[in-house]
């Protein structure tokens, strides 16, 4: 069973992904203000490829904007696609 830990402070944050206390992966961002942030990066350590743990980082931030009342600029190719697949995610999104 896969766990997420959240880090944030004013400029940055992290959504990290361990697996049995190891880290897996991790989906960075950056503020831009104070009602939305970017998501710069999204990545799995490849022993843990294929377990849709890079998904599970987009959904958790994608929670995060909902219950902060903010929104998402995906910048990250994997995070944007991700949120463009997936019509549930999209309300999330900056205009």
């Amino acid at each position: 069973m896969a766990e997420i830990k959240h880090q944030n402070n004013e400029k940055n944050g992290v959504f990290e992904i361990y697996e049995d206390g190891e880290k897996a992966g991790e989906m960075t961002y950056t503020w831009a203000g104070t009602d939305k942030f970017i998501i710069d990066h999204t990545g799995v350590d490849e022993p843990f490829n294929g377990k849709g743990y890079a998904k599970q980082l987009v959904y958790a931030g994608v929670e995060y904007a909902r219950e902060k009342g903010i929104k998402v600029i995906p910048l990250c190719p994997y995070a944007k696609a991700t949120i463009a697949r997936n019509a549930e995610l999209q309300d999330v999104l900056a205009s």
